[in-house]
C-alpha cells in the first residue's frame, strides 16, 4: 500500500492492507468487530461493543500499555485526536508501530473518517453500516428547535459545548446545543439554569446519570435519560441512534405543557 496520510494528514506507512489492527477507541473498535473481526487483535478495556468481545485488552484511552500493544505486533493502530493523548500516538510511532488518527468532531466528519480508514488504511470497500448511517443522517431534521443541555458529569458540572461531535448530533437532530462558546466547558449548576434549557438529556457515560441521579438537579425542566453511546458512539451505533434519539427525546418535548417550541 506504501504511505497513507490519516486524517491529520501524517503520512502512515503500510507494507500491505494491515492483518493485526489494534484500536484505542470504542467506535473504531465496534466498527472494525463488525466489518472485519479477523483482523481485530486489540482493544481497550473500555470497548464494550460488540458483547463478547473476544480479543486482548491494551488498558484504557488515557494510559494505554504500550508494551502489550507492541507485544500484539500490530500492523496498524487507530486512535482519535479527541480520545487518545498525542503522548501515546508519539511514542507508538517512535517504537515503529504504525498509528492511524482519526478526526470526528461532527456527523459528517466521522462518516468521512470511516469511510478513509476501511478504504484508503485498511484497504476493504465501504462497510454496508456505513452506506446506512450515511443514509440515515443526510435526512431532515426530525425534532422542533428546543433549547438542549446535556452534562457529560457532575460535582463538577460538566456540559457538552460547541465543535463537538455530540454537539452536531444535536443539531442533526433539529436541536439547538444550549452551549456553544466551548468544547466541553465546566459550570456552575446556577449558570447551568440561567442557560434555560427546554430539555436535558441525560447520558449514562461517562457519568451515569440515571433517575435517581441527575433529574433533581433540573427542577421543572423535562429531562431524558439516554444511552451515552447514542449521542457519542459513530461507528454502527450511527445507523440507530438518530431514530432512538428522536423518538425518546420528541416523547419529552411532547409531553412539555404548551407542546414543544416551535422551529
Amino acid at each position: 500500500m506504501g504511505v497513507v496520510r490519516d486524517d491529520l494528514g501524517t503520512a502512515v506507512q503500510l507494507a500491505g492492507p494491515p492483518r493485526r489492527v489494534v484500536s484505542l477507541v470504542p467506535s473504531l473498535t465496534e466498527a472494525l468487530a463488525v466489518t472485519v473481526p479477523e483482523r481485530l487483535v486489540g482493544a481497550t478495556d473500555w470497548c464494550t461493543h460488540p458483547a463478547g468481545l473476544d480479543v486482548a485488552r491494551v488498558r484504557g484511552t488515557k494510559n494505554p500499555d504500550r508494551a502489550a500493544i507492541a507485544a500484539l505486533a500490530p500492523d496498524l493502530v487507530v486512535a482519535n485526536r479527541e480520545e487518545n493523548r498525542e503522548l501515546d500516538v508519539q511514542r507508538l510511532r517512535a517504537a515503529g508501530v504504525p498509528v492511524w488518527v482519526t478526526v470526528t468532531e461532527s456527523v459528517d466528519q466521522a462518516l468521512t473518517a470511516m469511510h478513509r480508514l476501511f478504504t484508503e488504511a485498511l484497504g476493504t470497500g465501504v462497510p454496508g453500516w456505513l452506506t446506512e448511517a450515511t443514509r440515515v443522517w443526510s435526512a431532515p431534521a426530525p425534532l422542533p428547535a428546543a433549547r438542549a443541555l446535556v452534562p457529560i458529569w457532575r460535582d463538577p458540572w460538566m456540559v457538552v459545548g460547541g465543535r463537538t461531535f455530540t454537539g452536531d448530533v444535536l443539531a442533526r437532530l433539529g436541536l439547538v446545543n444550549a452551549v456553544t462558546a466551548e468544547r466541553y466547558p465546566h459550570r456552575e449548576l446556577t449558570g447551568l439554569h440561567d442557560l434555560r434549557p427546554d430539555v436535558v438529556l441525560l447520558p449514562d457515560e461517562p457519568y451515569a446519570f440515571t433517575a435517581d441521579d441527575g433529574p433533581e438537579a433540573f427542577p421543572g425542566v423535562p429531562t431524558v435519560l439516554v444511552s451515552g453511546r447514542l449521542l457519542t458512539w459513530y461507528g454502527p451505533s450511527l445507523v440507530g441512534a438518530r431514530e432512538e434519539l428522536a423518538t425518546a427525546v420528541g416523547a419529552v418535548l411532547a409531553r412539555t405543557p404548551g407542546g414543544p417550541p416551535g422551529r
